[in-house]
């Protein structure tokens, strides 16, 4: 089933550098972030292919923001990601002071926000972006599904 309403542009691009990240064997997940509507930054999942389990696509989405606008917050940026952020995104993105966070698929295993550790629920979570879930959630989850049932 197709999602009831077109997608954002952010989200289409996060879902394009998703399937990316799935031609190079990395688990389809996309970010990207933007300020004003205008995308300042993208990421992929690149565990593999950097050798770095932080190598996240939140992560390197929020690495490439701050190296663009030169500073380590990120106030007034928007985040845009296929999976809901797992907890070590979810505390980075607070760091980064994210103002609001879309996200696709939701992950009941690993998942940070609505799920396990709830990281913006904690009383120790100094900022809380706005939450958006579910926005490209069929596709996210269809992407996703579809990159595991080819390892089995």
């Amino acid at each position: 089933m197709a999602d009831p309403f077109p997608l954002p542009e952010p989200m289409r691009l996060a879902l394009s550098l998703a399937q990316a990240a799935a031609r190079a064997g990395e688990v389809p997940i996309g970010a990207v972030v933007a300020r004003d509507g205008k995308v300042i930054a993208m990421g992929e999942n690149r565990n593999r292919r950097d050798k770095d389990p932080t190598a996240h696509a939140e992560i390197v989405a929020i690495r490439a923001a701050c190296a663009a606008l030169g500073q380590e917050r990120l106030t007034d940026c928007d985040l845009w990601v296929t999976l809901e952020p797992c907890p070590m995104c979810a505390g980075a993105i607070a760091h980064a002071r994210i103002a609001r966070l879309y996200y696709g698929a939701a992950d009941p295993k690993g998942g940070g926000v609505d799920h396990g550790a709830r990281v913006f629920a904690q009383p120790q979570c100094h900022h809380r972006p706005q939450l958006f879930p579910g926005l490209g959630e069929e596709a996210s989850a269809r992407l996703l599904r579809g990159f595991f049932a080819e390892r089995r």
